[in-house]
């Protein structure tokens, strides 16, 4: 992309390129009416009349996208404007590392990943409170400034309710190696499809490996509709458990067994970081998409007694329950033991979402061995 003809856009004075990419150029300017520094990105308008329209629309959203939200984990945006045939957005200036940058370097302290991880799942609520699915949640678009504090950047594919722009059916938007399967699929997203994602980069941080494999493209695709990653604890003994569970929850390929709610998983997020458990839901049927085995989707009741973090982490299914048959003498055992009924719901059924993981890992397991 070329260099802008202009020393300003706007009230704003260019003082240095930060960056580029396929899409804009990012600057450090001066916002020379408050005498503030500010990042502003430009992005050069195509002299095709079609590209143009739908170009100006998608940027024109980014800013309505994250313009509209004041949260301390999401970038926030000062001006949008054009300058000839360059529009751009004025923003604040971040200054900070990467969260690819930090991955690159090493693995993340354990209670640092999962506190980036809260944080972005913090942001992300709030975006999807005002309707804003971001649609592209990657390290590289999380920035971590102080060492600890992380703020979402980059709504440049972000769908909001009022979109001035039209996603074609069956087109991709995103970086695929942390896309959901409706998006692999080109199918609608909603705010689920970003907490699929969180998840994805979630499991990248706490193992250092991606969640789907695939040197090419195509095995990518299809491992992201198609597989299951191996539990985080398999590939680093040392993680929680419980940080199974979330993972196994937040990228569920039917998205009705996902999280619903991304502060629900920040909070249990904070449960693993803290070493406290959250409350054992009550599991509720989610209808899977035919082909697919029907999961649990786990959503808390206001009356449910608090369990203790011992209890709930005796409730995780066992390594070694790796078949149909251990998974049938488990559940056999349990419904004859006369659990406790407290408000009409037995132990068996508290047991529904971690006996549901143990399913899953053994049918993907028997799965394999066919």
């Amino acid at each position: 992309m070329r260099q802008p003809p202009f020393t300003h856009f706007g009230r704003y004075r260019l003082l240095e390129e930060l960056g580029r990419g396929a899409m804009g150029i990012v600057y450090l300017a001066e916002d020379e009416s408050l005498q503030r520094q500010v990042a502003v990105k430009a992005m050069l308008l195509p002299a095709d009349i079609d590209e143009r329209t739908e170009h100006e629309g998608r940027f024109r959203q980014e800013a309505k996208a994250a313009g509209g939200l004041n949260h301390p984990n999401v970038i926030t945006i000062h001006d949008l404007g054009r300058e000839g045939d360059w529009l751009y957005i004025a923003m604040e200036v971040l200054r900070g590392t990467e969260l690819r940058t930090l991955m690159s370097a090493d693995l993340l302290p354990l209670p640092l990943a999962l506190d980036i991880a809260a944080q972005v799942a913090e942001g992300l609520a709030a975006a999807h409170a005002r309707g804003v699915v971001h649609r592209d949640i990657k390290p590289s678009n999380i920035m971590v400034m102080g060492g600890r504090h992380a703020k979402i950047m980059d709504f440049g594919v972000a769908r909001v309710q009022a979109s001035e722009v039209r996603t074609r059916s069956g087109v991709m938007l995103g970086s695929p190696k942390y896309m959901s399967p409706e998006q692999v699929a080109g199918h609608a997203v909603d705010p689920r499809s970003d907490i699929f994602s969180l998840g994805s980069m979630l499991y990248e941080m706490v193992t250092g490996q991606s969640a789907f494999g695939g040197a090419e493209l195509a095995n990518l695709l299809y491992d992201i509709l198609h597989t299951t990653p191996t539990p985080a604890t398999r590939i680093k003994p040392e993680l929680p458990p419980l940080l199974d569970l979330v993972l196994a929850r937040a990228m569920q390929k039917n998205p009705d067994a996902r999280y619903q709610d991304a502060r629900e998983m920040a909070r249990d997020l904070e449960a693993c970081r803290t070493g406290v458990a959250p409350p054992v839901p009550a599991p509720v049927a989610a209808s899977a998409p035919v082909g697919e085995a029907t999961v649990f989707s786990a959503t808390v009741r206001p009356d449910a007694a608090p369990q203790p973090a011992s209890a709930a982490f005796s409730l995780l299914p066992a390594r070694q329950i790796d078949s149909s048959a251990a998974l049938q003498g488990l559940l056999e055992a349990t419904g004859g033991a006369g659990a406790e009924r407290r408000g009409g719901e037995s132990l068996l059924r508290r047991l529904a979402w971690p006996l549901a993981y143990a399913a899953a890992l053994a049918g993907a397991i028997a799965i394999a061995l066919l």
